[in-house]
C-alpha cells in the first residue's frame, strides 16, 4: 500500500515536515518513505491511498479512555451534580448492571467513533467487567491499545475483591492478550482512595515483572487529597511515593491537585501523567486555578493526552483536546522552547506514545513502525489558504470533521469518514436497545433540563 499526500508531518526525531513524498506499507509496517513519484513508480502494483488535497499525521494516542459503562449513557448524567455523586451514583451503578454483550457493544461504539477521529491507540482506563468481550471490539474496529479490568480491594463496589483477587484478575488480563499483535494487558487499579497499600505495591511489581505498564487515578479533585492528608497525614503522590510504587512503568489518570512536592517527584521518578482537560472544565474540578499539567511538561515531565469517559469530556475528538492544552498552555505563560501547538501535537502522537513506553513502536511515520496514519482532507474553506507551519493550521484551525481516512496496522479502517470495519448503523441501533435496559436495570431516569414538547 502506497499512501500519500501535499504534506506528511512525521513527528520523527528532527520533527520533519515532508512535500511530494510518500509512505509505502507492507503488512503492518511502514518499510520506505520517499518520493512520492519514485515510490509510484517504483510499486505500479501496490494499492494507493491518497489525494493531493490530503494531509498525513501518525496514528493519534488516547492514553485515558473508559471504553464500558457511560459510553451507552453518553451525555445522560447531570451536569449539576457533584463527580463523587456522578461516579458513585450513577456509572458504577451502570457498570455493574453491564452484562457481557453490553461490555462488547460499549467498546466497539467507542473504538469505532475513536477511530473516526484519527485515533488508532486507545488505553482503557480500567473499568472493564469482561476484557475479553473489549477485546473482540478492539479486534472488530482494528486498532490497538491496551486492556484492564476493575481492581480494587476497598468498599463494596462492582468487582471490589481482596488483594489477591484483585492481581488475579489483571494476570488474567495479562494472559487473554498474550502475544496479541496490536492489544496489550495492562495492570490496571481504580485508584483514588479505594487501593490498599498492599494491593498498589503488589500491582507496581506485577506489572514490572510482566513487563507491562500499572495505571490508576489519583488526585483529579482537591477532596481526595483532603482524603490522603485525613487518612495518611500526607498528600495523594507523597503516599504513593513513599510506598516505592512510583516510576516509569506507571501512567496516573489525572494527578490535577498537585503541590512542588508531587510535582517534583513525578517528574524525578520518570512516572506519566495523562491528562484529561476536557473533563476536568465539565466536572468542574479546577484544572484552571490549579492544574499544573502545561508546568509539568515545560520541566521535562511525561505527560499524555486522553478524553476520559462519556459524561465527563463526553467525546473523543483528541485533535480538539490538544487545542484545549494548547490554551491552557498559553494562559500559563511558561517559558516555552516551542510553540504550544506542537507541544499539544506531540501529546497525542510521540510524546503520548513515550509516556506509555511505546515510543518505538507507535506515535510518528518512521521507518519499521506501526503503519497507524491518518489521513486529512484540507481542501475545505476552514483549510484555505494554507499557512505556512502545518502544526499550527491543524491544532488551532482545523476539525476533525476533516478527517477522511485511517489506516491502522496497514489495513484502511475509515475511509469517507466512515469506519468500515463494522456495519456502524446496526451498532448504533444496538446501542439505543441497550441504553434503553441499562438505565432500567440500574434504576436511573435522565432528562432533559429544558422541557421536550412532542408533536
Amino acid at each position: 500500500m502506497i499512501l500519500y499526500g501535499h504534506t506528511i508531518i512525521t513527528m520523527n526525531e528532527e520533527r520533519q515536515i515532508l512535500k511530494d513524498a510518500a509512505v509505502k506499507i507492507v503488512e503492518d509496517r511502514i518499510i520506505e518513505i520517499g518520493s512520492k513519484e519514485e515510490l509510484l513508480a517504483s510499486n505500479p502494483k501496490a494499492s494507493v491511498v491518497g489525494s493531493e488535497n490530503f494531509m498525513l499525521i501518525p496514528g493519534l494516542v488516547n492514553s485515558h479512555q473508559h471504553l464500558t459503562g457511560d459510553r451507552l449513557i453518553q451525555s445522560c448524567i447531570p451536569s449539576s451534580i457533584e463527580d463523587t455523586e456522578a461516579i458513585f451514583e450513577w456509572s458504577v451503578p451502570i457498570h455493574s448492571s453491564h452484562n457481557p454483550e453490553d461490555d462488547e457493544i460499549s467498546a466497539t461504539l467507542s473504538l469505532a467513533e475513536s477511530a473516526r477521529f484519527g485515533i488508532t491507540f486507545t488505553v482503557e482506563a480500567g473499568t472493564v467487567a469482561f476484557p475479553e468481550m473489549v477485546l473482540k471490539g478492539f479486534e472488530t474496529v482494528g486498532v490497538g491499545g491496551a486492556i484492564g479490568s476493575w481492581g480494587w480491594d476497598i468498599g463494596d463496589g462492582p468487582y471490589a475483591n481482596s488483594t489477591s483477587g484483585v492481581l488475579d484478575r489483571q494476570l488474567q488480563v495479562m494472559e487473554l492478550t498474550k502475544n496479541h499483535p496490536s492489544v496489550k494487558g495492562w495492570v490496571t487499579l481504580v485508584g483514588h482512595d479505594l487501593m490498599s497499600d498492599e494491593l498498589v505495591q503488589k500491582a507496581s511489581n506485577l506489572a514490572k515483572d510482566n513487563l507491562t505498564n500499572l495505571t490508576f487515578h489519583l488526585s483529579p479533585h482537591a477532596g481526595e487529597v483532603s482524603q490522603y492528608l485525613e487518612k495518611t497525614g500526607m498528600r495523594p503522590i507523597d503516599y504513593i511515593s513513599k510506598l516505592g510504587v512510583l516510576g516509569s512503568h506507571v501512567l496516573i489518570g489525572h494527578a490535577v491537585h498537585i503541590n512542588d512536592s508531587e510535582l517534583k517527584t513525578l517528574i524525578r521518578s520518570k512516572t506519566a501523567i495523562a491528562s484529561c482537560p476536557w473533563a476536568y472544565l465539565k466536572l468542574g474540578q479546577g484544572i484552571t486555578k490549579f492544574g499544573r499539567h502545561p508546568e509539568f511538561l515545560s520541566k521535562g515531565g511525561r505527560l499524555s493526552l486522553g478524553c476520559d469517559t462519556e459524561n465527563a469530556g463526553d467525546n473523543k475528538d483528541l485533535l480538539l483536546t490538544a487545542r484545549l492544552f494548547s490554551g491552557l498552555m498559553q494562559e500559563a505563560k511558561l517559558k516555552l522552547d516551542k510553540p504550544a501547538s506542537h507541544y499539544a501535537l506531540e501529546l497525542i502522537t510521540i510524546g503520548g506514545a513515550e509516556a506509555l513506553g511505546l515510543k518505538e513502536e507507535i506515535g510518528s511515520i518512521e521507518i519499521g513502525k506501526r503503519a497507524d496514519v491518518v489521513l486529512i482532507d484540507t481542501s475545505g474553506p476552514s483549510w484555505q489558504p494554507l499557512a505556512p507551519d502545518p502544526v499550527m493550521q491543524l491544532i488551532w484551525g482545523a476539525n476533525s470533521s476533516d478527517i477522511d481516512s485511517v489506516v491502522a496496522r496497514g489495513k484502511i479502517i475509515v475511509e469517507n469518514k466512515k469506519c468500515i470495519t463494522l456495519d456502524e448503523l446496526a451498532l448504533a441501533n444496538e446501542a439505543k436497545a441497550r441504553q434503553k435496559n441499562l438505565l432500567k436495570s440500574a434504576g436511573l431516569e435522565p432528562s432533559s433540563y429544558w422541557p421536550i414538547t412532542t408533536y
